[in-house]
Order: C-alpha cells, then sequence, then structure tokens
C-alpha cells in the first residue's frame, strides 16, 4: 500500500521534514496550553506542572507506539488501518468512524471560536461570517496538494512556537531582574500549601473533588491531536527516517513548552490569584498594566500590543486546529474507503493528489453542523460536545491496544520491527491503566456523561457496521 507521486490514484508524498516536525509540534501546543491551565490551576494548584509532565510521558508512549507501526506500513488511514489489519474488521470500522466524528465536532467547536476572536477586534462582524470565511478558506487550501497543507500548518505551528518561546524568555526576564512585582519568586512553587496545596483527590467545600488525579483529566485532553503525525504517514518523504524523527522530539518539547513555560509563569504569580476564566499567561501580562514604549515617535502601551498578541495567538490556534480536522478527517475517510468500511467514491483524488470527495464530505457535514449549532437547544449541543471527550478516549486506548495485536503479529511473522517500542508491553498497559484511570475520575469530576456515552456511542458503531456489512454481502 505504499503510496507513489507517479500514480494519480494515489495520495503524494509532499510532505517534506520540517512539515512532519511542525505538524507533530503543532499538534501538542494547543489552545490547551494558552487557554486550558486556568481550570487545572484551580483544581491543583503548582502541581499541575506535574501532570503535564505525567500525561506528556503518557501521550508519548501512545504516540511511540502509533510511531511503530506508522514506520512498519506508512500507509493512509493510519491507526483505522493497523486495527483492521491486526485486530478485525470492527475494530478499523470503529476507530476509524470514531476518529471522524470526533474531528468533526472539534471543527464545529474551533469554527465558533474562530467566531469569537474575530470579534475581538471587529465586533460588528456577526459570528457566522467569520466563521463561513475560514471554513471556505481552509477548505480550498487544502482541496490544493498536500504539501500546501503542510506549508499552511507550518506557519501556524512557527506562530505558537515563536509565542511561547517569547514568553517564556520575557517571563524569565521578569523574574530574574525584579521587574515581575513584589510577588514574582520560585517560591511561590511551595510556599502557599506547597507543591500540593490540594493534594492527589481531595474534597471541596462544595463537595467536588479536586487535586492532581481531578485536573489529570483536564489536562490530558491538552494532548489530543498528537496523532496526527500518525495520519500523515502516506504523504511523508522518507517516512521511515522523518517520522521516528518527529515522534522522539515530542517529549522534549513537551517538557520545554508545557513543563518550562509553566514553572515560569507559576513563579511569576501566586496560583491562588489565577482562576478558570483565565491563564496565567494572561495575569503575568496583565502585569505590564502602565508600561509604555515610542515606536516611529508614537507611544504605545504594552496592554494593547499583548492583549491584540494574545488574541492573534488564540485565533492561530483555532485555524491550526481546523485545519489539522479537515487533512486529518479527509485522510481517515479515504483509508476507510480504501478498506471497505466508507463508500468508494471516497478515494476519488483530484489532479493534486487530494482526496475531493472525502474533503467535500466532511466539509458538508461540519457546515451542517454550524447551522444545527444555531438552531439545536442548547443541551443538545452540550451533549454532542461531550461525545468529544468520549471520543478522544476511545481513540487513545484503541490505539494502545492495537500496537499490542500488531506486535503479537510481527512476532509470529519474525518480522524486523525499524523503530521498536520503548517498554513493550508495560507501557501499553500503563497507558490503558491510565485512560481507564481517566474516564474513572471523569465520572466523579462532572464529566459522568461523557462516560455514559462511551457504551452508547460503541453500539451505534457496532449497529452501523451490521448494517454496512449487510449491504456489502447482499452486493
Amino acid at each position: 500500500m505504499e503510496t507513489n507521486s507517479t500514480d494519480n490514484k494515489t495520495l503524494k508524498r509532499g510532505l517534506s521534514n520540517r512539515h512532519i516536525q511542525l505538524i507533530a509540534l503543532g499538534g501538542a501546543i494547543g489552545t490547551g496550553l494558552f487557554l486550558g491551565i486556568g481550570q487545572a490551576a484551580v483544581l491543583a494548584g503548582p502541581s499541575v506542572i506535574l501532570g503535564y509532565a505525567i500525561a506528556g510521558l503518557i501521550a508519548f508512549f501512545i504516540m511511540r507506539q502509533l510511531g511503530e507501526m506508522v514506520v512498519h506500513q506508512p500507509v493512509s488511514g493510519s491507526f483505522s488501518y493497523f486495527a483492521n489489519t491486526y485486530w478485525g474488521s470492527f475494530a478499523g470500522y470503529a476507530s476509524g468512524w470514531n476518529y471522524w466524528v470526533l474531528y468533526l465536532l472539534v471543527s464545529m467547536a474551533e469554527l465558533t471560536a474562530i467566531g469569537h476572536y474575530v470579534q475581538f477586534w471587529w465586533p460588528e462582524i456577526p459570528l457566522w461570517v467569520s466563521s463561513l470565511f475560514f471554513f471556505v478558506v481552509i477548505n480550498v487550501l487544502n482541496l490544493a496538494s498536500v504539501k500546501v497543507y503542510g506549508e499552511t500548518e507550518f506557519w501556524f505551528s512557527i506562530v505558537k512556537v515563536v509565542a511561547i518561546i517569547a514568553m517564556i524568555l520575557f517571563g524569565s526576564y521578569l523574574l530574574m531582574s525584579g521587574k515581575g512585582g513584589e510577588n514574582a519568586s520560585v517560591n511561590n512553587l511551595t510556599n502557599d500549601g506547597g507543591f500540593f496545596p490540594k493534594g492527589w483527590l481531595t474534597t471541596s467545600e462544595s463537595g467536588s473533588y479536586q487535586g492532581l488525579l481531578a485536573a489529570l483529566v483536564m489536562i490530558m485532553f491538552s494532548f489530543g491531536g498528537l496523532e496526527l503525525v500518525g495520519i500523515t504517514a502516506a504523504e511523508a518523504e522518507n517516512p521511515q527516517k522523518n517520522i521516528p524523527k518527529a515522534t522522539n522530539q515530542v517529549l522534549w518539547r513537551i517538557l520545554i513548552f508545557y513543563i518550562g513555560s509553566l514553572v515560569i509563569l507559576f513563579s511569576l504569580m501566586p496560583w491562588r490569584n489565577i482562576t478558570s476564566e483565565t491563564s496565567p499567561f494572561v495575569e503575568v501580562f496583565a502585569s505590564l498594566k502602565g508600561m509604555q514604549f515610542q515606536l516611529f515617535g508614537s507611544t504605545y502601551y504594552f496592554t494593547n500590543v499583548i492583549a491584540n498578541a494574545l488574541n492573534l495567538i488564540v485565533l492561530t490556534a483555532a485555524l491550526s486546529v481546523y485545519n489539522s480536522c479537515v487533512y486529518s478527517n479527509s485522510r481517515m475517510l479515504f483509508g476507510l474507503a480504501e478498506q471497505g468500511n466508507a463508500p468508494r467514491f471516497l478515494t476519488k483524488l483530484n489532479k493534486n493528489h487530494s482526496p475531493i470527495n472525502a474533503i467535500l464530505v466532511s466539509a458538508g457535514l461540519v457546515a451542517v453542523c454550524i447551522v444545527v449549532n444555531k438552531i439545536i437547544p442548547e443541551k443538545a449541543l452540550e451533549i454532542l460536545m461531550s461525545l468529544v471527550v468520549s471520543s478522544l478516549v476511545i481513540n487513545w486506548i484503541m490505539i494502545s491496544l492495537t500496537h499490542i495485536f500488531f506486535k503479537r503479529t510481527i512476532t509470529a511473522k519474525k518480522e524486523q520491527s525499524l523503530f521498536p517500542t520503548l517498554f513493550y508491553p508495560i507501557s501499553n498497559y500503563i497507558c490503558l491503566l491510565f485512560l481507564l484511570g481517566v474516564l474513572v475520575m471523569m465520572w466523579f469530576t462532572g464529566l459522568k456523561i461523557s462516560v455514559e456515552l462511551i457504551p452508547i456511542w460503541l453500539v451505534l458503531l457496532y449497529v452501523s457496521y451490521l448494517l454496512v456489512q449487510k449491504s456489502r454481502s447482499k452486493k
């Protein structure tokens, strides 16, 4: 199933090493880092730093498991193909369609967020106008060659990386120069209730759970999107070299961008000053209030510059996520169609070797979702978004389980692995136990509906699978 760039019926290998590296990095840095830290910090205090390290390690293990399969067979459909090949046809069907629905809903959420970010500058523009504009632009870009997607995602990721590096450097300057305020000190990590001010798991006065284990639920979802590297396998140049390189570098990038930035930011301000509606990044920049600088004879205030910069960053992060959703969903549909688990017309490619029908079908359903978003009751939308959480956990569990079946198969065939997973099978069991633990914590921390939706969603997938099999046997 190796793709060939000279064949008009196959995907084209147009993603270079720099594209793969930044796609991997972009997948690890999203709005979860910029906006999601506040809620986790309220639940656990400075110990969320350890939480991001633990969750990052689990995400790295899962990436290595997927990476080993991808390097062994760099094909379209990624983990859906592997589940279909090494586990069974229903596993391939379920993991592929689960992933597709997951990022269909994420697309809808990101397009809504994009509208809000645009209104920060132009409040007179209706949400649906800016959402529709970027919906068209991103889908048109994806209909071009895969290199256009790679280039777009490369620059989106560059913006995010530069932003975090700038925040780390500026935060370090404030901390070491003493200009971060009288409360800025490394002692903030331990001097208010210790590093674990709310313990591993305790009950608050309101009766809700708090502590590091409760925060891990939110932290884990910050790493959703790391599996995107596996989706690029069929279109990556020299995947046996570039995929391992991108996968291995994720761990130290997480250490630098997540752990490094959080250590500095939690040092700059007491953790009790953080609220669930804000993030340490916003609070630290608020400390610049009143500072000004001269440029071309005009005076500018840091507060205005930082507010605009932060909005640009979160807008870029949302566009990056939606761009990746369009790409990964179309490739997953293409892979499902190749397996026979989706209609064959979805394998059609345009002259740029992009799966045109898969892109258009996904785009059409996202467009419907945008309309439905404005019509259906708020509770219905809430249930749909809860399915995102459920689907993400199912996705990671299936990758880890599929890898176990994959290893058993190649071991029985005495095939050599080019990119062996670290600590197999112990790392698989650690990941599975951790993810089951996340489900347990979700049950107790306000995400009970997401856990309840999992068996219902799996039953729906199985029923649809039986209908597809019945239709196929009739043909």
